[in-house]
This record gives C-alpha cells, sequence and structure tokens, in this order.
C-alpha cells in the first residue's frame, strides 16, 4: 500500500509538471485582445493637445493610435465619396430638367421649378461636401501628427527616409487627400475653391503659413545684418586679425543667421527639415569625396585667413602671380596685377606654395649697385653716393645706410648702396637716388662704364710658301696628275704595283 501510495504521488507530480508547461504555451499560443486608440475619442480635439498626449507614448501605444485615425481617416473619405455621388445625381437631374425645359413648351414652368429645385438640392449637397472635406483634413492633419510622432520614436533610414512601418499610412494618405475636380462642372468648382480658401485648413491657414515664413526670413536677416555689424565692431578693436578674416567672419554671422531663418520659415510651412538634413548628412561623404578639390582650396582659405601671410592690399607673389590683393574667398583669391589684370588664384595653389609678401613689412631696404670706372676715384665715388642719400627726405636714419666698395667686376667697379625706408616709399627712394647718381656723376666726372672686350691682334711674319712638284713615282700611280685613285680597290692597286 505504501509503495502504491508513492507511486500515485509520483504520478501527480508528472502530471502537475505537465500542465505547468501547457499552460504558458497556450497563453502565448491566445492572442491578445489589441488595444483600442484613445486619443480618437474625440475627433476634434486640439492639435496642440494631441501633440502633448502623444509625446509620452512608446511606438507600440503610437501605432494603434495611428490605426485608430486612419480609421476616421478612410469613414470620413467614404461619407465624402458618398456626398459627391449625390451631387453627381443632382448633376444628372439637372440635365434631366434643362433636357425638359428646352423640349416641354406647354409644362416649360414645371421643368424650370424641376430644374431649380435640382440646383437647390445640389448648392446643399456641396455645402455637405465641403464640410466633409474639411473634416477629412482635419483627420488627416491629426493622423499626420501621429505618425510625426512615431518617427521621432523609431528613427528615419540612413537616407533620411520614413521606415516601411510607416510609408503604408503616407501611401493612404497621398491617395486620398486633396481636391478631385471635375472641370466641366463650373459650380462645383467654383464651390470647392471658396471653400478651400475660405477653410481654416486650406486658403487662410496657407495664407498665415506663407506670411509666417515671410516674417521669419526678413526677422531673421534683420537679425543677421544687426549681429554682423557688431561683430565688425567688435573684429575692429582687436588690431592683430586680418582684413580678410574679419570680412569672412561678418559675413559668416549674417549667413548663418539667415540660413537659420529659412529653417524657422519651412517649420511654420510645416515643412519636416530632419529628413532634409539626414539626408545631407548622409551624402556628405559622397560630396566631400566628389569636391575634394574644393574642400582642398576650403581648408587653404582657412589656413591663410587664421595665419594671415598676407592681407587685402598686400603686394604679393604667390602662384606665379604678382600684384596687389583685392578681395578673398574661402576658395579663391582675387590679385590686381601691376598692370591691371585681374587673376583669380585657387587658395590651394598659394598655400602649397612659397608666399612673398612685398607690403607685409613697415620697412624695406632698398638694394641698388652703381658701377664706376677702374681709371675713376673710389672715393670722390662712395662721398658722392653717400650725399645723395643723405639728402634725400625719405630714407630712413635708422637702420643706417650701408653704401660700400663690393666688387671689382669686369668692366666696372661696383659699389652697393643699400638705404632703408618706409615701405610705400620704396620705389619713389630707388628712382630718385638712382636718377640723381647719373646726374652727379656726370658732373663730377665719375665715368658708368658699359660692358667692354680688349682684343689684341698680333702682326705675323709671312711665312714662304714652297711649290709642290709631283715625284715621278706618284705620277706613275696617278697622284698630282688630277686622277682620282681612292675609289680603287685593293687588288687593283696590288696588280697595278706589280706592273
Amino acid at each position: 500500500m505504501r509503495y502504491s501510495i508513492s507511486k500515485f504521488a509520483l504520478l501527480m507530480i508528472l502530471l502537475a509538471g505537465l500542465c505547468a508547461g501547457i499552460t504558458p504555451a497556450i497563453a502565448a499560443d491566445t492572442p491578445k485582445e489589441k488595444s483600442a486608440a484613445t486619443t480618437t475619442a474625440d475627433p476634434a480635439i486640439p492639435v496642440d493637445e494631441l501633440k502633448l498626449i502623444l509625446e509620452p507614448l512608446t511606438s507600440d501605444e503610437l501605432f494603434v493610435e495611428a490605426d485608430g485615425w486612419l480609421a476616421l481617416v478612410k469613414r470620413s473619405v467614404e461619407e465624402l465619396n458618398q456626398a459627391l455621388l449625390e451631387v453627381e445625381k443632382q448633376n444628372r437631374q439637372i440635365e434631366k430638367a434643362d433636357s425638359k425645359v428646352e423640349q416641354a413648351a406647354s409644362s416649360h414652368s414645371e421643368a424650370e421649378a424641376e430644374a431649380e429645385q435640382a440646383a437647390d438640392a445640389k448648392k446643399k449637397e456641396l455645402d455637405v461636401v465641403a464640410g466633409l472635406r474639411e473634416r477629412r483634413t482635419d483627420m488627416i492633419d491629426r493622423l499626420d501628427l501621429v505618425l510625426q510622432s512615431i518617427d521621432g520614436k523609431i528613427g528615419l533610414t540612413d537616407k533620411g527616409l520614413e521606415k516601411d512601418e510607416v510609408l503604408p499610412y503616407r501611401r493612404y494618405i497621398d491617395a486620398v487627400s486633396g481636391i478631385k475636380l471635375d472641370v466641366s462642372d463650373a459650380q462645383a468648382v467654383w464651390s470647392a475653391l471658396t471653400e478651400w480658401l475660405l477653410s481654416d485648413e486650406g486658403g487662410i491657414h496657407w495664407v498665415k503659413q506663407i506670411g509666417l515664413f515671410i516674417l521669419s526670413i526678413f526677422i531673421f536677416w534683420w537679425l543677421g545684418k544687426l549681429l554682423s555689424r557688431l561683430a565688425g565692431k567688435a573684429l575692429a578693436m582687436a588690431n592683430n586679425a586680418s582684413v580678410i578674416l574679419k570680412d569672412f567672419l561678418v559675413k559668416t554671422v549674417q549667413r548663418v543667421a539667415l540660413f537659420i531663418g529659412i529653417l524657422v520659415g519651412l517649420a511654420a510651412l510645416e515643412v519636416n527639415v530632419a529628413p532634409l538634413l539626414a539626408l545631407v548628412g548622409a551624402a556628405g561623404f559622397i560630396i566631400a569625396f566628389a569636391l575634394q578639390d574644393t574642400l582642398s582650396n576650403f581648408a587653404s582659405g582657412m589656413m591663410i585667413m587664421f595665419y594671415k601671410p598676407f592681407d587685402v592690399g598686400d603686394l604679393v607673389d604667390v602662384a606665379g602671380v604678382v600684384g596687389k590683393v583685392r578681395s578673398m574667398t574661402l576658395f579663391t583669391t582675387t590679385i590686381m596685377t601691376v598692370d591691371n589684370k585681374l587673376m583669380v588664384v585657387p587658395n590651394n595653389s598659394i598655400w602649397g606654395n612659397v608666399i612673398t609678401n612685398s607690403t607685409g613689412s613697415q620697412e624695406r631696404r632698398v638694394d641698388m649697385v652703381f658701377g664706376i670706372g677702374y681709371d675713376d676715384d673710389i672715393d670722390q665715388a662712395q662721398q658722392v653716393l653717400e650725399e645723395i642719400v643723405a639728402a634725400h627726405p625719405k630714407v630712413l636714419k635708422q637702420p643706417e645706410t650701408v653704401i660700400q666698395l663690393h666688387e671689382l667686376a669686369d668692366s666696372s667697379v661696383n659699389f652697393i648702396c643699400r638705404p632703408w625706408v618706409s615701405t610705400a616709399d620704396y620705389w619713389d627712394v630707388y628712382w630718385d637716388i638712382t636718377r640723381s647718381v647719373k646726374k652727379r656723376f656726370d658732373a663730377e666726372g665719375i665715368s658708368i662704364p658699359f660692358p667692354q672686350r680688349d682684343v689684341h691682334i698680333h702682326n705675323l711674319k709671312p711665312m714662304a710658301v714652297q711649290p709642290v712638284v709631283p715625284q715621278r713615282d706618284e705620277i706613275a700611280h696617278g697622284k698630282g696628275s688630277g686622277v682620282d685613285l681612292q675609289g680603287m680597290d685593293d687588288d687593283g692597286a696590288e696588280e697595278e704595283a706589280d706592273s
């Protein structure tokens, strides 16, 4: 008996475990009752309130709400189409009444009354259609708000597009939205246009949105001008900042403000700019690869602006172009050459090569060389040069001028003359001193030699020319007789020699 009881207890334990294993599986296979949407209880709920209600919901709960609003959209579309069918019926009634008016002569007044009655009925149906269209638009707007909340919760694709879970809702909205007009029915067209223009979700709505878009751009444009002006005044206090960098920062402030204004304006037009920004970010690598040369110029432009090897108005020699810097952008530098040609040089060509800035310093040394003849007095020449340099008003006292005998050249004795001047006076001093040296050297009798070469001719005694008399054996062999034996081969020469 004890054995049978133990066996019975073991059997009960096995049955209990089996039931415990089957119950969860059955519970898992049993479909859960789908929860109903809560925000659709009041189809006329304000959009602002709906947005606050949707914010804490999860993506699964949002899809439930989307299904609920989709059902309301579908119902409104069905009602709208039913009303449009009634309008079509009234159109047929009007056509029949008009035909009766044309055919019946005795009952003309009855036919006209029937036509007027059909027209009044059509007008009432068109009013109903206008209300149903407005209701459909309201439902679509709320469904669109739910879909935007879903996009915020589940995110977008790498290309900045909506995911596949949301696309069926979007396609349905695109299919049922809009106004489909029969242009042959003038009354229906006029009614639809009037309804759209006067509705809060139609013409009035878009007039407000476009007005906000224009106002946003204007406000931010004005704000950008104000901020750029303040930035210009602030940068004017920075003496070490280049004019190029100042212009760049001022223009950047204004452009950034305008760009923000455009984004705000698009948001006022109910344009979702997030996919656009995501698309630009995703395409950044492709754009960077395609525009690598342009980006290289951009990077070089930034380096030039911050390290400022030259500034606007400087006389430079860059990339084989010599002239004054007229302007600079992030990609190119505009240079006006000394012969008044406008040259646009890519910044990458400038930063990757040697940059010579002739006006980068406040003072410059004028290097000149003057030659005198070997027979002239070198002390007198040096004294003349010192007097000319000392008398010029634009020559600086410090650093001191260097005037020294430099080299004994092939045709002249060369002096170097190196006065220091302000950069702006470089060419004036150069030309003035050169002119004064020529006049003083001529007045002092100091020659300015030019390259020359001494040619020595030696007279040689004529040599006696002895007549050349051909020898006998040379005549025998044809030498000296005008006979050309160069073409004779070796065998013929040997035979003639043997003979």
